[in-house]
């Protein structure tokens, strides 16, 4: 299977760039950088888009929870079913470091993801999860709104780099190989 569209989910703007929430984005970042590519602001998607070997990166810009409306209308534009989307994203449940790859499922009570599936009108939207961890202490909001603690980011780095290298086995050998390499 390859993805042709890989969409991180987080919030736009300076305030959230280094939140738990932010983690999606963090990752596409990554991968442009590692293409060689940079974002371009795409105010018809309302979404940051970047292109390499046939395959797009997107960052939506209409905040977390309403981050459908722009995959919608990015995955119209180049008839990217959603089988073909890959969503990435933090996870409470997962501790900071872990890494899940699933084919499809539900949203799981993650808001991004909701709004996914209701755009895309299907549940079997592949996606990664990146692990953030449970809050110790605090609301979840302030938790996932928060940011990165020092004694966390060799875990964040961690699993950034996990993250990559299961979209490569996932783009190189299939969705299954990758989930049974990397979860």
């Amino acid at each position: 299977m390859n993805f042709r569209l890989i969409v991180g989910l987080g919030n736009p703007g300076k305030e959230y760039r280094e939140t738990r929430h932010n983690v999606g984005f963090m990752l596409l970042d990554r991968m442009a950088m590692r293409l060689g590519v940079c974002f371009k602001t795409e105010k018809r998607w309302q979404a940051d888009i970047a292109k390499a070997s046939g395959m797009f990166l997107c960052k939506p810009l209409t905040y977390m929870n309403l981050s459908g409306e722009a995959v919608r209308a990015v995955s119209d534009f180049y008839k990217i079913p959603a089988e073909e989307v890959l969503a990435v994203f933090d996870d409470l449940a997962l501790p900071l470091g872990k890494v899940r790859l699933r084919a499809e499922g539900s949203a799981g009570g993650h808001k991004g993801l909701k709004s996914l599936i209701e755009h895309l009108g299907t549940q079997k939207i592949p996606r990664l999860r990146l692990g953030i961890g449970a809050p110790l202490h605090g609301t979840v909001t302030s938790h996932v709104l928060g940011c990165f603690g020092v004694d966390e980011r060799p875990l964040l780095e961690e699993s950034l780099t996990q993250a990559l290298a299961a979209i490569d086995c996932a783009q190189a050998r299939g969705l299954e190989a990758a989930m049974s390499a990397y979860n």
